[in-house]
């Protein structure tokens, strides 16, 4: 638990504070029928992972949104541990951003924390009058109480990279976080530290070109990214741009190593399936390396002769000792070891469903990795469909919580039978010690859910996590 204070606020005093905090009991999970034969609104599924519960394993709660077609996608909160110092402040809400309509909804997860219920909403003409700022993405909480959004598109969905300022206590937007002029060519994640005055921002692509669905076409005509893009966090300015090339394409998820003094981190690369160390140089500058790159498959019965692995998601254990991402195409996620940073070690690997499974129609015909096709994923009967994709890590780094849906247009294009039959929520076990990752028991099936299967994504618990807490 945090070190009691008499001016402690959300969250913990260090990464390693948080580990010593309190098991998950509650997941909320953002759960998607865009695209699907449901015509409902999306919603938040909040499951039970408390052992010591009678609905264990279990959706115990449902809070449907306001409209058909938001796409709601990842959340973060409204204070997290960058507010630790300041008792006035409290993690209450869940922003909850709409990838499709741009909405923003404001979630209050303290007045029944099994139950969360809507406290607010951000509607899209709000952000584009006040921004010209469309498809939010990654929530932070800022230091000073307020909230920002990284947005991928312009108004009318042409790229554009921004940062949405909403106020903490209102929930208004109050404008936008960059200065004028110093927008990025494309948008995704970003993750800020105040101490070495920096944010770096990643690059997805233009949000008309994803919504309709991937294609090589769209990277060959400039639509996706392949820069980070270095801010000055003090005056909001673009500093630097990197430009990670062809080995680079998509850069997504963006982590800084948790401890707040490091001036590195990692990004991994989706569509060339490569991960990135960044850092600050001695100059004062900042570059990057490729530490990791997972060899695409040549394959028969795919699209393209090759497959990707495409990394959709990585994550850094708290103490900053473990790197963890998922390959969505390949089907597997692996844990590295990064105690030394520029030379990440393989030390744990699962298949959990993918593309290349034996009873699948893709024949592999060259692989530099395996002996031969992995087995495909059979829990509780039934085929598991997808493949890994979201991770969330429990805070002292002992369960690694996965689901199997990325983004309902790309869903439909490369796993359609998932929008049949659902994505689901599984449990790692990792080994702290050596490495090593097995599967556990748990298994929430969002295939049966009540209005019909639905398409689950990122994984938040209420007290904070790996992914939503920046320390300053």
């Amino acid at each position: 638990m945090p070190i009691a204070c008499s001016s402690c606020g959300p969250g913990y005093l260090t990464p390693i504070d948080a580990m010593k905090g309190p098991k998950e009991k509650l997941l909320y999970i953002p759960c998607i029928y865009n695209n699907t034969d449901v015509k409902k609104p999306d919603y938040l599924a909040t499951v039970d992972v408390d052992l010591e519960s009678e609905t264990y394993g279990q959706v115990i709660h449902r809070l449907p949104m306001l409209h058909i077609g938001d796409e709601i996608h990842h959340s973060g909160w409204n204070t997290c541990s960058s507010c630790f110092g300041d008792s006035t402040k409290e993690r209450n809400k869940l922003i909850l951003p709409s990838l499709k309509s741009s909405r923003v909804y404001v979630i209050d997860v303290k007045t029944d924390p099994k139950a969360p219920r809507i406290f607010k909403v951000v509607e899209p003409e709000e952000i584009s009058s006040k921004t010209d700022l469309s498809f939010p993405h990654t929530s932070h909480c800022l230091a000073d109480g307020n909230i920002m959004i990284s947005c991928l598109g312009d108004s009318n969905g042409e790229k554009k990279g921004g940062f949405v300022l909403i106020n903490g206590k209102t929930f208004e937007v109050t404008g936008n976080w960059e200065k004028e002029g110093n927008n990025a060519e494309f948008g995704y994640d970003y993750w800020y530290q105040p101490r070495h005055n920096v944010m770096i921002s990643t690059e997805w692509g233009e949000p008309n070109a994803l919504s309709a669905g991937f294609s090589m076409e769209d990277v060959q005509n400039g639509k996706y990214g392949s820069s980070l893009n270095v801010y000055n966090w003090e005056d909001h300015t673009l500093q630097q741009v990197i430009r990670l090339g062809n080995e680079g394409i998509t850069p997504l998820e963006i982590r800084f190593l948790h401890d707040p003094n490091e001036t590195q981190g990692y990004v991994g690369c989706a569509l060339s399936s490569a991960i990135f160390r960044f850092y600050k140089t001695e100059k004062g500058d900042w570059a990057a390396h490729k530490a990791i790159q997972v060899l695409p498959k040549k394959v028969e019965g795919w699209v393209l002769p090759e497959m990707p692995g495409l990394i959709t998601d990585i994550i850094l254990s708290l103490d900053d000792r473990y790197l963890y991402f998922s390959n969505w195409l390949h089907g597997d996620i692996r844990q590295y070891d990064i105690t030394d940073r520029a030379n990440p070690r393989l030390v744990g690997q699962i298949f959990l469903g993918g593309s290349i499974v034996k009873t699948g129609p893709v024949k592999v015909i060259q692989d530099s990795e395996l002996e031969e096709q992995p087995d495909p994923l059979i829990l509780n009967n039934r085929n598991i469909d997808g493949a890994p994709q979201m991770l969330q890590l429990s805070l002292d780094g002992k369960r690694l919580f996965v689901t199997t849906s990325l983004f309902s247009p790309w869903d439909k294009q490369f796993y359609p039978n998932l929008l049949k039959t659902g994505s689901v929520l599984l449990q790692i076990d990792v080994n702290t010690e050596k490495g090593g990752l097995t599967l556990s028991n748990l298994c929430v099936d969002f295939g049966k859910e009540p209005d019909g299967p639905a398409l689950a994504h990122e994984v938040r618990y209420p007290g904070g996590d790996c992914t939503s807490d920046i320390w300053i």
